[in-house]
């Protein structure tokens, strides 16, 4: 088997470095949030609806830990809002909310078809 450079199977590879930050279950819908205005806690978890704040909490970390979010404390409130390096995410994550409006109903009827 030939390897390729750039292969996302490949440990140094940074297209799976970009798989493995966006493949988190709730990383791309807390960007997706962050991504109209920044946002406290509290709001996230209204916004997002069905998320622990214990996993949100985590989720934020991860994603500060990437650079792709930061965290400000300003009298009291605490704000979690994009950086410009999360910012090149959010036009991804709509091609794949795009790609789930188009075929999500096809994958949900095939899911359907195996359990019968």
């Amino acid at each position: 088997m030939r390897v390729y450079s750039g292969s996302v199977f490949l440990a140094d590879c940074p297209a799976r470095l970009a798989i493995e930050i966006i493949a988190d279950k709730w990383a791309a819908v807390v960007l997706f949030a962050l991504s109209r205005e920044p946002c406290r806690h509290g709001e996230l978890v209204d916004l997002i609806g069905v998320i622990s704040r214990k996993v949100l909490t985590q989720t934020l970390r991860r994603l500060r830990g990437y650079g792709l979010v930061d965290r400000y404390a300003e009298g009291g409130k605490v704000e979690y809002v994009l950086t410009d390096l999360g910012r090149t995410l959010v036009e991804p994550i709509a091609v794949l909310t795009e790609w789930a409006h188009v075929h999500g109903r096809a994958v949900v009827e095939f899911q359907e078809s195996q359990a019968e």
